[in-house]
């Protein structure tokens, strides 16, 4: 038995599939779905996804959003997303110093809070691509 897994940004559709099994990042810790689960819909905090396909594993970042399944369908609804093995490494480097320069100096609430919110999406994207190393 399998779940049918849609995963969308306000841009595109990044994955649309059957899949074994889920591991989400929600705003309350983390949430493992296999089929047959409880209906539900939660909130999705900036964080990895991990999806089994068969005997792998692939690992999407996602960028906060929200998740609902119920009958065995998954549909999650998020800012951004990006697979693991689509994120360049020296990018997403030098993302993650930028992000860290940009906290060390960021002055007020609003820069502070952009910073922060930055930094953590730089390191959701590393956290990808070493899933996948």
């Amino acid at each position: 038995m399998t779940l049918n897994l849609c995963i969308l940004t306000p841009n595109r559709i990044v994955l649309d599939s059957e899949v074994k099994e889920i591991i989400l990042s929600t705003n309350s810790g983390q949430i493992g779905v296999l089929p047959n689960h409880a209906p539900i819909a939660t909130a999705i905090d900036t964080g990895i996804l991990r999806i089994r396909l068969n005997d792998q594993w692939l690992t999407i970042a996602l960028m906060g959003g929200f998740a609902r399944m119920d009958n065995n369908e998954i549909t999650i609804l998020v800012n951004d997303a990006e697979k693991g093995s689509d994120i360049d490494p020296q990018e997403v480097q030098q993302a993650l110093e930028i992000a860290e320069a940009n906290l060390r100096k960021a002055e007020g609430k609003i820069q502070i809070i952009e910073a922060n919110l930055a930094l953590r999406q730089a390191r959701t994207r590393v956290e990808a691509i070493n899933a996948i190393s």
